[in-house]
């Protein structure tokens, strides 16, 4: 993975030829973009596919087999006990120690038979059911504790059946010794061979589900793949399958939102949203008691179930008679300046989530208007290519096409992001009211430019370039790679933003309950890695 370019530019313009004076040999200016996300390097990422994940889980077994000299069951119990994280199975045995190490996974390595050593008879008493069983019908576990296998088959088999295979301890009281994973086997496959598939099965996703570094890719219907992060921080990762999401939350990418915020979000869309978009097309408030109110008839003089009357055209109070031309000691024919209304809580509050709701689906919707442009534009491209142009290199469209779903993409989810920081939900005694006035003109204003620029993106990259003569098309290449480096520049300062001066107070916290889910909000610190995986050496 590169590291994305960032091209600063501190002009207002969108475009200024003096910025490109370079030109290759076809004619073109030379210039670099980047296609592949929004930031800086991200952390390394590979695709697990469905056919490579024992491979994959191999690997971390084999590492600490090799260097604690255990067998493959007693590795795979560690690791299963420190959710796959070699790194931290190594810093316990040093802190700790090996017998510390082994106490707290519940492993014990194998010892001394003392009932066989002591025994003088050929039967031994199971203590589960108490009959007497011969030496040969009876297993023993590393904890030296023996049993007859019919006790031990049904103890496995109704932790299989519970989803609780991974980690099988002893039947003894107070035992928490892991059993040995191939006398497991063993004894269901004798008793039922599908049920010992399904043992095999748990014990290899246990990689996946128990390895907080790894994760299923959560496309439908299921793609069979996972993906593996080599660094402990949040992402936002791609699929081989081409689902991009967010590995923290495992939901659709939402950066700059964090994955608390995203969640919240979509709980009041949900709920809300519907409601938002009814009342905005059929309903008014009303004035007294500020509840939506929906107009049955074709009179504009409605009257609300506390008794107020008020106009449907601009929402004010008045009397309940009116006459053919009037409604008595009402007017709102002319605009009266300086005409403030007051509002309670409740309607301030809709009336604010309706503004940032309906900006947030707008571009949302624009968003998948957009991505349906790939194939118009892939035609645009085969025409050029087919044609007798000098240059044969057509990859800007491309790039500035991905760079305009990606900012579109930003844009929409930069209005959770303003509805939460400067609302009083979660930050409220965060920041003065003076701070949050000029932290909120500062992170609007940058939005408005990315708007702004996006929208002039998406309108050339809509045109029909490919019927243009050769000076147009020499102009229109310069415009849609000066849109995507603006638009770049102005995503990389939109997430700075957040980073640096929104979110600086919550900067010293280490983890925040807020509204019952745990937000970390150094999520931001990384917020906008997007992962291209690419190539063969991302798949394991």
């Amino acid at each position: 993975m590169e590291d994305c370019i960032y091209v600063s530019s501190d002009d207002d313009e969108w475009y200024n030829n003096d910025d490109y004076d370079d030109e290759d040999d076809d004619g073109f200016p030379e210039v670099e973009l980047e296609s592949n996300g929004i930031c800086g390097k991200g952390p390394s990422c590979k695709v697990i596919r469905k056919e490579s994940l024992l491979a994959a889980q191999k690997e971390d077994l084999q590492r600490v087999m090799d260097l604690l000299s255990l067998k493959e069951h007693h590795a795979r119990s560690l690791l299963i006990h420190y959710r796959w994280e070699t790194e931290k199975v190594f810093a316990v045995l040093v802190e700790r120690g090996r017998e510390k190490l082994y106490a707290e996974a519940g492993v014990t390595l194998e010892g001394k038979d003392e009932h066989t050593s002591t025994l003088s008879t050929t039967e031994v008493t199971c203590q589960i059911c108490f009959d007497d069983a011969p030496v040969e019908k009876t297993t023993v576990m590393d904890c030296n504790h023996r049993f007859c296998n019919d006790c031990w088959t049904t103890h496995f088999i109704v932790k299989i059946n519970e989803g609780k295979s991974k980690r099988v301890t002893c039947m003894a009281q107070k035992c928490n010794v892991i059993c040995d994973e191939g006398k497991i086997r063993d004894l269901v496959t004798a008793k039922d061979p599908t049920l010992a598939d399904k043992f095999d099965r748990f014990l290899l996703e246990s990689y996946i589900d128990d390895n907080k570094r790894v994760k299923w890719c959560p496309s439908v219907p299921h793609c069979g793949n996972a993906i593996r992060i080599e660094d402990d921080e949040y992402c936002e990762v791609e699929c081989a399958c081409g689902v991009q999401f967010c590995f923290n939350c495992l939901s659709e990418v939402h950066s700059p939102c964090s994955c608390l915020m995203w969640e919240l979000w979509m709980k009041k869309c949900k709920n809300d949203g519907k409601t938002v978009k009814w009342i905005s097309e059929n309903a008014k408030h009303c004035p007294k008691c500020h509840n939506a109110v929906e107009k049955n008839g074709g009179c504009n003089l409605v009257r609300c179930r506390c008794g107020q009357s008020f106009c449907w055209l601009c929402g004010g109070a008045t009397g309940l008679e009116h006459t053919w031309s009037s409604i008595r000691g009402h007017t709102c024919g002319s605009y009266k300046e300086g005409k403030e209304e007051k509002v309670t809580t409740v309607r301030y509050d809709l009336l604010r989530y309706t503004h940032y709701y309906e900006r947030y689906m707008v571009h949302h919707n624009s968003s998948k208007v957009e991505a349906n442009m790939k194939q118009k534009l892939h035609v645009e491209v085969l025409k050029l290519e087919a044609g007798e142009l000098q240059s044969k290199d057509f990859s800007w469209a491309e790039n500035g096409f991905n760079r305009l779903l990606q900012s579109r993409r930003i844009l929409s989810c930069s209005y959770p992001v303003s509805f939460y920081v400067f609302g009083k939900a979660l930050f409220e005694n965060e920041m003065t009211p003076k701070e949050r006035e000029i932290k909120q003109n500062l992170f609007e204003n940058l939005q408005e430019q990315l708007e702004i620029n996006v929208e002039r993106l998406s309108m050339f990259l809509e045109e029909p370039f490919a019927d243009y003569p050769e000076d147009e098309l020499l102009e229109a290449r310069m415009k849609i790679i000066t849109l995507s480096k603006v638009a770049d520049n102005l995503c990389k300062k939109l997430y700075d933003c957040i980073d640096n001066d929104l979110l600086v107070p919550l900067q010293q916290w280490d983890e925040t309950s807020l509204n019952g889910v745990t937000w970390t909000p150094r999520v931001y610190m990384a917020s906008s890695n997007l992962l291209g995986i690419e190539g063969d050496d991302c798949v394991v």
